[in-house]
């Protein structure tokens, strides 16, 4: 069989060995050395253009169905539960809790629970109702597991590397707010993150309410593909006498859309985190949907007010 292999940055050390496994078994096998952002963004055009049969995706759960042969490998990672230790006196005064991890580490939940159940905390795992499929699991754009607990807790705890994923629970959420990264070792609390989202949400929004022509960005990931919500917000831009586009890519370069000058402000349907971790790399607003509502809404109470 032709396969091709497709793992995130993290795993990429290891794709040679996994190719020599599968050619020992008779398959001829490649590797799609392209950046691999999630499951949102399956290496299908690659895989067609070479004629490969199957796709192994690894390092993340099934995302959405595709039309294609796809398999997942979660990549299981058993990460030192030492830290656990470290972020008892950091819950002090929190008597529920709800936990929260990513794909790697959900197989280890029970045990965490477990621990912070014999340190007097009630655990609640919350359940998905997004793109995640697992209790307990979160996505950099899907925090369902998060939210669907958020009222019935005191406080939230996600137990996982990085600030990705934490940090998008965290701005979806209304609870203090606990990461435990095991591979760091460092337990912190993330609600000031809140307030900073906020601010910056606030500057783009109103950096924006002078712009009259608006870039509106389509990726053409499988997962992050939304040209439906785009010609939505163009046609309600249009109908406000502004002006807007249709800006489509696979990969944003930045760069590359910096030089497109004409536009005053930028609003991404793709991936929900680039407006809020990649906006930094833009030289004009890069608004989200609902943030470019907003901005719409202001306009029009400007002119109600002039009148």
């Amino acid at each position: 069989m032709k396969i091709l292999l497709q793992f995130p940055e993290g795993l990429k050390q290891f794709a040679l060995q996994h190719a020599k496994k599968l050619e020992g078994e008779g398959n001829e096998v490649f590797i799609s050395s392209s950046p691999s952002f999630g499951a949102c963004d399956l290496a299908i055009d690659e895989a067609k253009a070479i004629g490969a049969e199957k796709l192994v995706h690894f390092g993340h759960a099934e995302f959405h169905h595709v039309d294609f042969n796809v398999e997942y490998v979660e990549y299981r990672i058993d990460a030192p539960l030492g830290i656990l230790e470290s972020s008892i006196a950091e819950l002090d005064g929190f008597k529920r809790i709800g936990l929260v991890t990513t794909i790697q580490h959900v197989h280890q939940l029970d045990e965490i629970k477990r621990f912070y159940e014999a340190h007097g905390k009630s655990v609640v795992i919350g359940r998905p109702y997004g793109f995640a499929k697992k209790p307990g699991q979160i996505l950099g754009c899907d925090i369902g597991s998060a939210a669907s607990v958020d009222k019935e807790v005191d406080a939230l705890v996600y137990f996982g590397g990085g600030l990705f994923h934490p940090v998008g629970a965290l701005l979806q959420t209304t609870k203090p707010f606990l990461s435990v990264d095991p591979f760091a070792g460092a337990v912190k609390r993330l609600d000031e993150y809140r307030e900073t989202y906020k601010k910056k949400s606030r500057g783009r929004i109103l950096a924006s309410l002078n712009a009259e022509n608006f870039g509106i960005l389509v990726s053409t990931k499988n997962g992050q593909y939304n040209m439906n919500l785009a010609r939505i917000l163009r046609d309600k831009i249009e109908r406000q006498g502004l002006r807007a586009a249709v800006l489509v890519s696979n990969t944003f370069n930045f760069e590359s859309i910096n030089n497109m000058l004409e536009f005053d402000a930028f609003v991404n349907t793709a991936c929900p985190r680039i407006a809020t971790e990649d906006g930094g790399n833009m030289r004009k607003p890069l608004l989200s949907p609902n943030e470019a509502m907003e901005v719409l809404e202001m306009k029009r109470e400007g002119e109600r007010i002039k009148i």
